[in-house]
């Protein structure tokens, strides 16, 4: 009992040690300069995880404004108006009239408007490149009767010909325009011999061949054909028709709303305007899936590093268990120790952050100079990225340094 108030007494006289921060920030660098091989390594697990997160944040950020623009440029310039007649009103077979398309192109904003539909054959007429004999695979191909205005709203590419237009269609002409695809499946390699393909018994000579289309992807697997000379041969509509709009940029939400009216002042609920739709919201909606799929490749990449940094320092306070009994008997304390290996662990974790911040910036510069891109990178994910560093360095050094503030002269000396 005596011995120990004694003890105690003794430990009172004792000065309490004390590790000021240069003596910590000089320790620390020893430590990390006298293996830099080791703290190499230590720090590129922190180097990946950050230029990966900066990385696949500003691709996200970049690939989400490419999007965009070509949203605003295609999707956002075009309307779809639907016949809807046969729900008002079940004796209208078209509800689109002769000039329809004439109409809405008075619309401002409207560059391009045409009515369309899909033929429906009758069993055994299919499309054929001969007017006898077996049809190669032309059962499947589409017949479409179109106004002139559609194919012009569609942006075409014509490889070959021309496209039908106003007259063709005014004056029931047997032509049509096929998809380049379709031509190949016919056999048909040039218009110039004026080539013809029969819908059943009814011949239309091939006057264009189509390479490519901006909207209507469908009609390049399609035989399009004038509307009027459908309509003269094989009837209206069964499943209603629809018009295809394109507008200039920022137009197409007016010229939706106008649409029906100028089809028909009489009866404009025989329309359904379909208009793009806001090209915030699915920005917004594709931006926010990207962000969680690339943050969650970022964070796994970080927990990667994290645990390579926690593996490196604590064989590092294994190797060097010898330096740290000596110093316990020379009076450090744990906290003192815990104090250094947490300093050396951040330490290279924010240079490593600061490394990957920078590799992250170049790769997305690089990629979207590659692609033709502006490069987008938000300035807080710029900022944030090397102080993530430190916090991954700082957490991955926390057992290691425990480890190392746990070791005792008595056990230093038995290794």
């Amino acid at each position: 009992m005596v011995r120990l108030r004694q003890g105690r007494h003794n430990a009172r006289s004792i000065p309490v040690t004390r590790f000021p921060v240069r003596d910590v920030l000089a320790e620390s660098s020893a430590g990390m300069l006298q293996r830099p091989a080791r703290s190499l390594l230590t720090s590129v697990g922190t180097v990946l995880g950050v230029g990966t997160f900066v990385a696949v944040l500003g691709l996200t950020s970049t690939a989400s404004s490419q999007i965009d623009e070509r949203f605003s440029a295609l999707s956002a310039t075009e309307v779809t108006i639907e016949d809807v007649a046969k729900d008002h009103n079940e004796f209208v077979d078209l509800a689109f009239p002769a000039d329809g398309e004439q109409q809405v192109e008075r619309l401002n904003g409207v560059e391009h408007a045409g009515v369309y539909w899909p033929v429906q054959l009758q069993d055994g007429n299919s499309v054929r490149s001969a007017p006898v004999g077996v049809s190669r695979g032309g059962e499947d191909i589409q017949v479409v009767a179109a106004s002139s205005g559609v194919l012009d709203a569609a942006g075409p590419s014509i490889v070959q010909g021309r496209n039908f237009d106003v007259w063709h269609d005014r004056t029931r002409q047997r032509v049509a325009v096929v998809g380049s695809g379709v031509a190949a499946q016919l056999g048909i390699s040039t218009v110039e011999t004026q080539p013809a393909v029969f819908i059943g018994d009814e011949a239309f000579t091939v006057i264009g061949v189509i390479g490519d289309v901006e909207r209507k992807a469908d009609l390049l697997l399609s035989v399009v054909v004038p509307r009027s000379t459908a309509q003269h041969i094989w009837g209206t509509p069964k499943d209603g028709a629809k018009m295809l709009v394109s507008t200039r940029l920022g137009a197409a939400t007016q010229v939706a709303q106008e649409s029906p009216m100028a089809l028909d002042p009489a009866h404009p609920q025989y329309f359904k305007a379909i208009p793009p739709p806001d090209p915030r919201t699915l920005r917004g909606k594709v931006t926010g899936d990207l962000d969680q799929l690339f943050l969650l490749l970022a964070a796994i990449c970080l927990f990667i590093g994290a645990v390579g940094i926690a593996n490196t320092t604590l064989v590092a306070v294994l190797e060097r268990t010898s330096e740290i009994g000596l110093r316990r008997a020379l009076g450090a304390r744990g906290r003192h120790i815990t104090t250094q290996f947490l300093t050396e662990s951040a330490t290279l974790g924010a240079l490593g952050g600061l490394v990957g911040t920078s590799l992250g910036t170049l790769t997305v510069v690089g990629v979207a100079i590659a692609r033709d891109w502006t490069p987008v990178i938000h300035s807080m994910t710029v900022t944030t990225a090397p102080a993530i560093g430190l916090a991954t360095g700082l957490l991955a050094g926390l057992y290691p340094a425990w480890r190392a503030s746990r070791i005792t002269p008595v056990e230093a000396l038995r290794r």
